[in-house]
């Protein structure tokens, strides 16, 4: 049997039963790269990874260069004494051929080399799971099983948009054992991202057709290939990619320019620059003008941050799909990720104190990926799925995050969560005898049960509600210290995987702590049996 094609099925065996992972499989359409059998990455992958390895040398050789070409522009000696340069060496022994060839020949090298490792680089789609083979002289085989996906992210770096092609990121639950296709077409990588959905979701049913960019029309052959290849390049630059399909939802919330821009100044990185301005002032004051020589770097640094900052979430948009909320960000670079029913793990909404006159918070999640590259790490640390929005704008995102909340009850009472202090007849709070260890926020620490979900709230300076769904709950813990148990009080904690988000409630009278951490393992038992996520579109039996 080849190797890459799936396995026959026998004469004899039982057709695949509706609603089955093989049924959808089954019933995607020929044009598909979800076929099981092995393809090959975008034919300008090796430019892309290789291409930018080669300017970066290039650049570091006109760095070491800088006086030799200066004075080449300049008309100054070009052949005085450079100290530690090569090129004089080389000049002097008269090997100018040589030094020509074995610059080709390592150029030649690097070429084949990426060719070959974009030859030997691979991926198919199975009715199980996402693999992928790489290597030349060490071979790998990674495998992404399909009902251990946690999100699919579809990335346009800058680059890569100018050439039609994307990078398609499968998260999956798991240390390290998320897969990367870098890159594909741009056009197919949604698809393929809609298909591989769809195996996951256990769907039944004929795939629904995928509708191309608004607007867009036939193809006029070949003549007019290199038009439209440039059309459809200025379009991507101009329209993001999730706004482009017409079958897609409109985002429930936007967040226009200017809040996004007073969100990123009025933030902790201004408090910092801020004390690092008043700490330049003050050491030039009294005599130590040495640091001024850091405000440069720093500076920049700051500059930096902002801008990446507030072009990362331009464009951001957030709508439900048939698998899952989508949601889409990003000016130069764009990114837009799909996570599934199920594999919010929890969620926070929050407000720093500086943004309470304005009624602005932000929202941030867990989800079961881990990984040891930079992106997994900056997703663990950051999780925001909606930067700043006001009330309003968190009671839509949650309605798509939390679609099992009830709406007439769930509502209300988030609203209370963030806004509220003191009892009340939903959220069991702290005793009045925890002020001691939380004089400011002790009013407002609290949890409650609601439908399939554990709420709690605390925080004063950062004002805090913690969501977490029962089913999602790993672990729960009560703790008291000694200082505690003179007061009788105590900690409960229900663990998720992990993220930025915590579920704790800290001083509850004893009692409430006994009571939370049985209510709170007895419902998470009962959600975790009835949960039925893995594949969330199948009929149940």
């Amino acid at each position: 049997m080849s190797d890459n094609q799936l396995p026959a099925q026998h004469p004899d065996a039982p057709a695949p039963q509706p609603g089955t992972v093989a049924e959808a499989a089954r019933q995607l359409g020929d044009d598909t790269l979800a076929d099981g059998q092995w393809h090959r990455l975008h034919p300008a992958t090796p430019l892309l990874r290789g291409g930018l390895f080669l300017v970066a040398v290039l650049g570091y050789l006109i760095a070491n260069m800088r006086e030799r070409l200066i004075s080449l522009f300049t008309g100054g000696d070009e052949f005085r004494d450079y100290e530690g340069d090569p090129i004089d060496w080389i000049l002097a022994e008269h090997l100018v051929g040589w030094a020509l060839a074995v610059v080709a020949l390592v150029l030649v090298v690097l070429i084949a080399g990426f060719y070959l490792s974009w030859r030997m680089h691979s991926f198919r789609v199975t009715q199980e799971a996402v693999e992928v083979r790489s290597g030349i002289l060490f071979r790998r085989h990674r495998r992404a099983a399909l009902d251990r996906i946690q999100g699919i992210n579809v990335n346009r770096p800058l680059i890569p948009r100018l050439f039609g092609a994307a990078k398609l990121q499968v998260s999956v639950a798991g240390q390290g054992a998320s897969v990367e296709l870098a890159y594909l077409g741009s056009a197919k990588t949604d698809g393929l991202r809609r298909d591989i959905l769809r195996l996951s979701s256990g769907a039944k049913g004929q795939p629904q057709p995928t509708a191309g960019p608004a607007g867009a029309p036939p193809s006029p052959g070949a003549a007019g290939a290199a038009s439209d290849y440039v059309t459809a390049r200025v379009n991507e630059l101009i329209v993001p990619d999730w706004e482009q399909d017409a079958a897609t939802p409109a985002s429930v919330v936007r967040i226009p320019p200017l809040r996004l821009l007073g969100s990123v100044v009025l933030s902790g990185t201004t408090i910092v620059l801020l004390a690092f301005i008043i700490a330049i002032i003050v050491s030039s004051i009294v005599g130590t003008p040495w640091v001024l020589f850091g405000i440069l770097p720093a500076m920049i640094g700051f500059a930096t941050y902002y801008w990446s900052r507030f072009t990362k979430f331009l464009r951001y948009s957030i709508a439900a799909t048939p698998h899952g909320v989508r949601i889409g960000y990003g000016l130069l670079s764009t990114s837009n990720e799909t996570l599934p029913p199920g594999r919010i793990h929890a969620i926070e909404v929050r407000q720093p104190l500086i943004w309470r006159p304005l009624g602005w918070w932000e929202i941030r999640i867990n989800t079961a990926v881990q990984g040891s590259s930079a992106n997994a790490q900056q997703k663990q640390q950051s999780g925001t799925v909606m930067p700043v929005g006001d009330l309003d704008d968190v009671a839509r995102v949650l309605a798509l995050l939390l679609p099992g909340l009830p709406p007439e009850s769930g509502d209300d009472l988030v609203r209370r969560g963030l806004l509220g202090t003191g009892s009340d007849d939903d959220y069991t709070t702290a005793p009045r005898r925890s002020w001691i260890f939380n004089p400011l926020t002790w009013r407002r620490v609290g949890f409650a049960l609601l439908g399939d979900v554990l709420v709690t709230r605390d925080g004063f300076a950062h004002r805090r509600l913690a969501i977490v769904p029962l089913a999602r709950i790993q672990s729960v813990k009560i703790t008291q210290g000694p200082w505690q148990r003179r007061r009788t009080l105590a900690t409960g904690h229900a663990h998720t995987v992990l993220g930025p988000v915590s579920a704790r409630v800290s001083q509850l009278g004893r009692d409430d702590a006994l009571r939370f951490f049985d209510r709170v393992t007895t419902a998470a038992i009962s959600a975790a049996a009835a949960d039925t996520s893995e594949h969330w579109a199948a009929d149940p039996e």
